[in-house]
This record gives structure tokens, sequence and C-alpha cells, in this order.
């Protein structure tokens, strides 16, 4: 894009305000890597902390106390074994996620959902921990979503 000087020469003006891409679609750009690394990085965290999460509700049923009545009643054990299970799930996707693997993305976001119902059944036993967890959860999602290039490596 140029314009014609006086003299016959080009004026370099550059892209038009508002048309230069964020994002090249390069796979070595640091934009588009960003958010997936950082998702890496709160998946092993929230996977490494369900994991923990789970080994204290299988080893001890008096560690969490539920909150009146609710309508997803699970023993305290069960609950356990969910969240250790998803927990080893997210670690892997998270390793997964470090060595750039796109079914790692896909099962990233698939298990971030998991782990938002799974925790929002969980909220009669730890109300506010659940919350901040569904609300990571739910970044995880939007970040690895808005990283993707949809490019085969």
């Amino acid at each position: 894009m140029g314009q014609p000087t006086p003299t016959g020469g080009n004026w370099n003006t550059g892209p038009a305000p508002g048309s230069t891409p964020l994002y090249s679609g390069d796979p070595g750009d640091g934009a588009g890597r960003g958010g997936t690394v950082f998702a890496a990085v709160l998946l092993l965290v929230t996977g490494c902390l369900a994991i923990l999460q789970g080994i204290g509700a299988i080893a001890n049923d008096d560690v969490y106390a539920r909150i009146g009545n609710y309508v997803f009643e699970f023993d305290l054990t069960a609950w356990g074994w969910i969240h250790l299970i998803i927990g080893i799930l997210l670690v892997l996707t998270g390793l997964g996620l470090f060595a750039g693997s796109n079914v790692a993305r896909g099962a990233g976001v698939g298990l971030a959902g998991l782990s938002v119902i799974a925790n929002f059944m969980w909220l009669p036993y730890q109300p506010w921990w659940s919350i901040i967890i569904i609300a990571v959860d739910v970044f995880i999602i939007w970040a690895l979503c808005t990283s993707w290039t949809h490019e085969t490596e």
C-alpha cells in the first residue's frame, strides 16, 4: 500500500488504522501462545488442588461438612474419587498442553467444563472454594478457545 510521490516514488503509508491483526496466525507468535500456556498452568494447579481435595475426602469423611439438604447427595468418599479422577485428568491435560497437543486443548475445554459441573454439585460442601474453582475453570475454557489457531502441526 503506497501513494505515489510527486517525484514518482512511493510513500509507505502502512496499514489502515484498525486493520492490523493482533495475532498473525504464526504458531511461534507470543500472542497466541500466552493464553495456552497460562491455561496449561491453571489446569496443572487446579488439577493438583482437585487431587488433594479428593484425597482429603477419601481419607477422612469428617474433613468436609455438608450444609443443609441438597439434591446431589453422594457419599463423601464417592465425591473424593470423583475429584481425584478429574484432578489426575486435568494434570495430564495440562502437561499435554505444554507439549503443544491440539487433542489436549480440546480435552482441556471438555475437562474444565466437567470440573465446572462437579464443583457446582460440590457447592454444599465447600461453597467459596467451589465458586473460585468454577471461575478459574471458566477462565481456562475462555483462554483455550480464544488462543486456538486451528492449524495442524
